[in-house]
């Protein structure tokens, strides 16, 4: 049988997601976006985009989490399914094709990620499978689609943005056409629209979220002196008031009761004025800026993801935790009964005890983008270039944004096997253009 490495791999990995799904019914909670995202009422996101509300709301009518997570753990294996076919479609054996989807078959974030009520697994799907698309054929069609993949990607997570600019760069720098160039720009401006349209009529601004000035501004917490930055007066009221060596992680200055942004009146007024300060501040310090994105991105040289005695809501629950009086209702709601997740025992620990080993290690994945990278030039393998630098953009760009958290870094790991693979395939022509047609069949002819 051709494909029966990935038959062999693929078992284990299912049988991991029904450890999930018997082990922590209906599906694990995160903190107050889970349940922000399951609201009754849809309006446009404050701090996060709501296309995965829409998602959500979809399948309301079915009141079960549990659906939710069996597709999203079904969404991650075909995932793993179509880039292994790309890989043995360039020239890779079953066997290394295999190997190199392996993470995403195995890696335990994933598994996490999948039963959780959360935009990320969906959001990983989606760019990599637009990136996959685009890699595969370019045509006007798969550019299409493509795109939409992408602009449903930016109202998912509003890091997926740069990622459409950057495949749309890389078809106009391939030269693939402007059919296919004018295809991806305007159907992933078609979901981006209508959502930023949605937003302008609920809130009166073309937007997709009223919080990169908050998110930038709690970034450079980390460093900003304003004695040195000598903001305006309507500016200085979001001056930290603690030494910076007292200072708590970024995040904590977004919702944390001793912010000075909670003590500005007014969301947009709020956010803009917090962009303001933020623009301020890495002007008048630069080299506190980097300095601090660099102290973020050391977390990427991290071997092990979470430490034993660590606390941090990505540790798979040994009990049941009880959910927020204030917002027990709007979980309720969604499930039409009990919402709480049940750890349900001997699956939810014999799939605690798998997460202690079973993902890959940053630095070996930083190796492999580093060495994708590498490649991709030495091997003038230039589809692998694609998945590469949006790799690279998803692992950069939120240190310098907002913050490290590793929960960013995980949907890089699909587009690292993918780039990798790609520089590798014996067979690879490193030309995703379809083939030269007869005149008159409308075919551009390549180069």
């Amino acid at each position: 049988m051709a494909h029966r490495a990935l038959v062999i791999a693929m078992l284990p990995a299912i049988g991991l997601r029904v450890l999930a799904v018997l082990g922590f019914p209906p599906a694990l909670l995160f903190y107050g976006d889970s349940f922000a995202f399951l609201r009754e009422e849809l309006t446009p996101g404050t701090t996060r985009p709501s296309g995965y509300s829409l998602l959500l709301a979809l399948l309301r009518p079915v009141h079960s989490l549990t659906l939710v997570t069996v597709m999203q753990h079904l969404l991650g294996l075909a995932l793993a399914v179509g880039v292994y076919a790309l890989l043995r479609r360039r020239g890779l054996p079953g066997w290394g094709a295999t190997l190199l989807v392996t993470p995403l078959l195995y890696d335990e974030f994933l598994i996490l990620l999948e039963h959780m009520i959360m935009a990320d697994a969906i959001f990983i799907v989606l760019v990599t499978a637009a990136v996959a698309l685009i890699v595969w054929r370019v045509t006007p069609t798969t550019a299409a689609v493509g795109g939409t993949l992408l602009g449903l990607a930016g109202i998912t997570r509003t890091i997926g943005l740069p990622l459409l600019l950057l495949t749309a760069a890389y078809v106009l720098v391939r030269r693939y056409g402007w059919r296919p160039l004018l295809a991806l720009v305007v159907a992933g401006a078609i979901p981006l629209g209508a959502y930023a349209i949605w937003t302008k009529v609920e809130k009166g601004k073309f937007a997709l979220t009223e919080a990169d000035g908050n998110f930038l501004w709690s970034r450079t917490m980390s460093f900003a002196d304003c004695d040195v930055i000598k903001p305006p007066e309507r500016l200085a009221v979001l001056c930290p008031r603690m030494p910076v060596e007292q200072r708590p992680y970024p995040p904590h200055w977004l919702w944390e009761s001793f912010s000075p942004l909670l003590k500005v009146p007014g969301t947009a007024n709020r956010n803009q004025l917090a962009g303001e300060f933020a623009r301020a501040a890495i002007l008048a310090q630069p080299g506190g800026y980097l300095g601090a994105v660099g102290t973020d991105l050391k977390q990427l040289l991290r071997w092990e993801r979470t430490a034993v005695d660590e606390k941090t809501p990505y540790k798979l629950p040994a009990a049941e935790r009880p959910i927020s009086e204030s917002v027990r209702g709007v979980a309720e709601s969604y499930e039409a009964g009990p919402a709480a997740t049940r750890v349900v025992e001997p699956f939810a620990g014999w799939l605690r005890a798998y997460q202690r080993f079973g993902y890959a290690p940053f630095p070996l994945l930083m190796l492999g983008l580093a060495a994708a990278l590498a490649l991709a030039l030495a091997r003038r393998r230039w589809d692998a270039l694609l998945p590469a630098l949006a790799a690279l953009a998803l692992v950069a760009a939120p240190p310098f944004l907002a913050a490290y958290d590793v929960r960013y870094v995980i949907p890089a790991i699909p587009l690292i096997c993918l780039a990798l693979g790609l520089t590798l395939g014996a067979g690879a022509t490193g030309d995703s253009r379809p083939a030269r047609e007869p005149e008159g069949k409308g075919a551009v002819a390549v180069r």
